[in-house]
């Protein structure tokens, strides 16, 4: 078989994936949490968007060494790290970014004020287990029988 055969056969199911709903919604998904952990990541350094440090909730900041800036440095890494787990592994990091969101609710729920955050980050964690697990279908769906 040459390898032009072999890349034709191989790109007509991709191709045809790209028709399926459910394929579509892995793809939504997978891109926006890609890029949103990456760019809230990358905004930790700069806090373009918003003060980050009054989301850290006091407790927290007790425990963590340094200032609450300097938490949210560590942050900013794990949500970049989140983010480029999703684009490769969407499998492993839909499973990530929802324990990561996870501890963000909890931080949030012990920060007066900061409910409707919270409540916000458990539609998001909804959204990366809906990923993990669309990721996992469409990778056993690859996987031969």
């Amino acid at each position: 078989m040459s390898s032009t055969t072999t890349t034709t056969a191989s790109a007509a199911p991709r191709r045809a994936s790209l028709g399926n709903p459910g394929y579509q919604a892995l793809l939504v998904l997978r891109t926006g949490f890609t890029v949103a952990p990456i760019l809230f990541g990358l905004d930790k350094f700069t806090n373009l968007l918003v003060d980050w440090p009054v989301y850290l909730a006091p407790w927290i900041d007790d425990v963590v060494p340094g200032s609450a800036q300097q938490a949210m440095y560590a942050v900013g890494v794990i949500e970049i790290v989140a983010g480029l787990a999703v684009a490769v592994a969407p499998r492993f990091g839909g499973w990530l970014v929802a324990g990561w969101l996870a501890g963000i609710i909890v931080d949030l729920l012990t920060i007066p004020g900061h409910y409707d955050i919270a409540l916000r980050d458990f539609g998001l964690l909804l959204g990366a287990v809906a990923l993990a697990r669309l990721a996992q279908h469409h990778h056993s769906e690859r996987q031969p029988h």
